[in-house]
């Protein structure tokens, strides 16, 4: 018997892992998170399974279900939202799962952060412009690490990915703003690869006023940093001619960078 914790991807059916796809058809239980994952995603499910929704359980509901499960040596099909190492609520699960000797396993899934990007149509890391992405939320009901405030993590003007922050975005912004500048681009996705997909571009100047007119509220990843409207970047070294790898040697011919000419590299 075993607990696989399936990441189901950010909504698109077609974005879970052949492996996740895989454990939902044959896992005689389907424990999912009804508020967030598609039905499309559970449609999957054997007809004979046991298909649950615990998005009104409570913790020790859900790890009732666990439980019984592990009695009666009944695999379960875990299901979360997006990918479960990131706001996935799966730690408090796995502890108890801990203690009480359940084995259980991680399926990894497609983040709807990665998700949104794609929507954007953007790299998050662009040479000499941005090579860090943070990836947090801002604080709320849920206080954050002293450390981990808006205001330490604005100092690096790296890259910036908000979860559960749709509610937050005028706070956001105005700590932001000194950092970043009210000209940095912003960006918001709502609902990625779901066909009710929803996209928000502006600057932090005007991206909070312009989620609430769209009632963006919930289901949001918000992007901060100029990756978002960049044209101005420089190529990847992976590509140059000059950089060699295992893969493949510098070239030696007119076309090689004077610089590789110059910076007394060898084969």
């Amino acid at each position: 018997m075993k607990v696989y914790i399936i990441g189901a991807g950010p909504g698109d059916p077609e974005l879970i892992t052949l492996k996740g796809a895989r454990l939902i058809e044959t896992c005689p239980i389907v424990l999912y998170t009804g508020s967030l994952v598609p039905e499309r995603v559970i449609a999957r499910a054997n007809r004979e399974a046991r298909v649950l929704d615990s998005a009104k359980m409570t913790l020790d509901e859900i790890m009732d279900v666990l439980k019984n499960a592990h009695d009666k040596g009944q695999d379960v099909a875990r299901v979360h939202t997006g990918d479960p190492s990131i706001f996935g609520s799966t730690a408090e699960q796995m502890r108890r799962m801990d203690a009480l000797g359940i084995p259980y396993e991680i399926v990894p899934g497609v983040s709807s952060f990665t998700a949104a990007a794609a929507a954007l149509k953007k790299e998050l890391t662009l040479p000499e412009v941005s090579q860090t992405v943070i990836i947090t939320r801002a604080e709320g009901r849920t206080p954050m690490p002293e450390k981990e405030k808006l205001e330490t993590l604005a100092r690096s003007e790296a890259t910036l990915v908000f979860f559960l922050s749709a509610t937050l975005l005028k706070k956001v912004t105005e700590e932001l703003i000194p950092f970043y500048g009210e000209e940095c681009p912003a960006a918001i996705v709502q609902k990625a690869s779901w066909p009710e997909q929803k996209i928000i571009r502006g600057t932090l100047s005007d991206i909070a006023q312009k989620a609430k007119e769209e009632k963006i509220n919930a289901t949001a990843i918000v992007f901060v940093g100029k990756v978002l409207d960049c044209e101005d970047f420089a190529d990847s070294r992976l590509y140059s001619p000059d950089f060699s790898h295992k893969y493949r040697k510098r070239k030696k011919n007119s076309e090689s960078s004077p610089f590789a000419e110059t910076n007394g590299a060898k084969e």
